[in-house]
């Protein structure tokens, strides 16, 4: 069907399922999909690699829900034909509504719709999506994307690994690429906060918040050169701010009381176990802490339906319960049973669980988990990258990242470039680079500059060879938190980490007046 509403290019939509099958839980699977098709066609594909839990069909369009990454200007509106699944399992299946708000993650209980999400649903649907574009335009796609954002750069980076041979570029943002590891990092945040206030959403007040993002400027935000409300050396940052230093002392005024920040640096150290053992990452102290999306993960939301907790407490609690542990527990889809699921997690006992396999018992049967959450959910050299295959190819991988991102660390992602550059004797950026977002909160929000055209990027640098020496970031006019005082066409380079934009001189709202180094 073909259709021209004024709103994109006219285009052919395709719709449909593949691979059905019965799963180990007894409940019918398969992978949903469509497929948008440019009359105007460019000659490229883009797999559009989607967020949260999957499950659904999200519309086609490369513009990743206006997640910033295409700046304002859509791949299917540049003529890409664009593909979108739900990964393997249906969000809203009828059979998991009396799991309430859990239903999201049921599939977990299936090992196949484990795996599907994990990867296996990428590989079915890149083949497909070539061969639909090779049906319909008569020839196959002459170079072929990914992009995805949150757990859609979990998928990219996972591709990067798994299936480099299918694709000439590559654009991961704040990606999950470490999902299991972070989603422990839930439970270490919902113990830390009820230890201020039994009531999670209590804990630190938007105030609190404000104050930690003053304070931290206030040290940090001329370290780059300017003082402009964004932190470009957050490397320095680290050094320079210390949050003990807002502990509440006598006769001290602007402070947090000392078991808020003491629950604060909890948090941003990341989740240990009894012994000591990392069992996650670190998180940077960035300007974009009192960010509306950062709170809205990890501290409340405006939902009252979540009892309005945040979403760590709501989709993260069901996630880590119910597919990222092995065996699955099943969890009552209601605020209060999630968030004590979070409450009472056990750090020595549960957290390995994220590298279980083998068999458990299902409505009743026994079925067999044969790899474990960081098996389907991780690239398969997660701890140690190289990318060989991806770099022989002469494919091209763009990751950026929020330096305020409340749910998938910043510096996790750091680290892991850092290993990639070191395996690949300095030279990572031949094939791969890391931008790092100031202020950004999970893909988009926060006071920023986060709109910018990573797919243009990737392309160039696929296609051309322009490597991206650097991304310009402009502010959003929708972004009501990017204060009045900027100015409103407010631009900035985003430079490759580990280089940082340092103001030289010029117009201070102005990317030109900032060098990369």
């Amino acid at each position: 069907m073909v259709f021209d509403d004024g709103s994109s290019p006219a285009y052919c939509l395709v719709q449909g399922k593949t691979a059905p099958r019965q799963g180990e839980d007894g409940k019918s699977y398969a992978i949903g999909f469509e497929m948008r098709l440019p009359l105007a066609w460019n000659g490229r594909f883009l797999h559009q690699v989607n967020g949260g839990n999957d499950g659904e069909v999200v519309a086609a369009t490369g513009d990743l829900k206006n997640m910033n990454a295409v700046r304002d200007v859509t791949a299917l509106a540049r003529g890409f034909a664009v593909l979108s699944s739900d990964s393997g399992h249906d969000g809203k299946d009828p059979a998991n509504k009396t799991a309430g708000l859990a239903a999201g993650a049921m599939f977990g209980f299936d090992p196949q719709a484990r795996s599907d999400y994990g990867y296996a649903a990428d590989a079915i649907m890149a083949t497909l999506g070539k061969q639909i574009i090779t049906s319909y335009y008569g020839a196959a796609p002459q170079h072929s994307y990914m992009m995805g954002c949150s757990n859609g750069g979990r998928h990219a980076m996972v591709a990067a690994t798994r299936l480099a041979d299918q694709y000439d570029g590559i654009v991961a943002g704040d990606p999950g690429f470490d999902l299991p590891r972070a989603a422990i990092q839930h439970a270490w945040d919902v113990q830390a906060l009820r230890s201020v206030d039994s009531d999670l959403k209590k804990a630190l007040s938007r105030d609190d918040m404000n104050l930690v993002s003053a304070k931290i400027l206030e040290k940090c935000d001329a370290l780059d050169g300017l003082a402009d409300g964004m932190i470009g050396d957050i490397k320095a940052c680290q050094a320079t701010f210390k949050i003990d230093d807002l502990a509440c002392k006598d006769g001290t005024t602007q402070c947090l009381a000392p078991n808020k920040v003491a629950a604060l640096k909890k948090m941003m150290a990341g989740p240990t176990n009894s012994k000591g053992e990392k069992l996650y990452s670190d998180w940077s102290y960035d300007a974009g802490l009192n960010g509306g999306d950062w709170r809205m993960w990890k501290v409340e939301s405006p939902i009252p339906p979540w009892g309005n907790n945040p979403i760590i407490a709501v989709m993260g609690s069901s996630s880590l319960g119910q597919v990222f542990t092995t065996p699955p527990t099943e969890i009552k889809g209601e605020p209060p049973a999630l968030v004590d699921y979070l409450s009472t997690f056990n750090f020595d006992t549960d957290a390995p669980k994220i590298f279980a396999k083998g068999p458990a018992q299902v409505n009743g049967k026994t079925v067999e988990f044969k790899e474990s959450a960081m098996d389907f959910m991780t690239p398969p050299d997660v701890d140690n990258p190289k990318l060989e295959a991806f770099a022989k190819k002469g494919a091209k991988l763009i990751v950026y990242h929020g330096v305020s991102d409340g749910v998938f660390s910043f510096n996790d992602t750091a680290n892991w470039y850092d290993k990639l550059n070191a395996n690949n004797s300095g030279k990572a950026a031949d094939f791969a680079r890391l931008f790092a977002v100031p202020g950004m909160n999970h893909c988009r929000g926060g006071a920023t500059a986060d709109n910018f055209d990573m797919l243009g990027a990737v392309v160039a640098w696929a296609e051309a060879g322009q490597a991206p020496d650097r991304v310009i970031a402009t502010t959003r006019a929708a972004n009501k938190e990017v204060p009045e005082t900027w100015a409103k066409d407010r631009s900035r380079a985003l430079c490759p980490y580990p280089q940082v934009a340092r103001y030289e001189t010029g117009d201070k709202e102005k990317a030109a007046s900032f060098i990369c180094k």
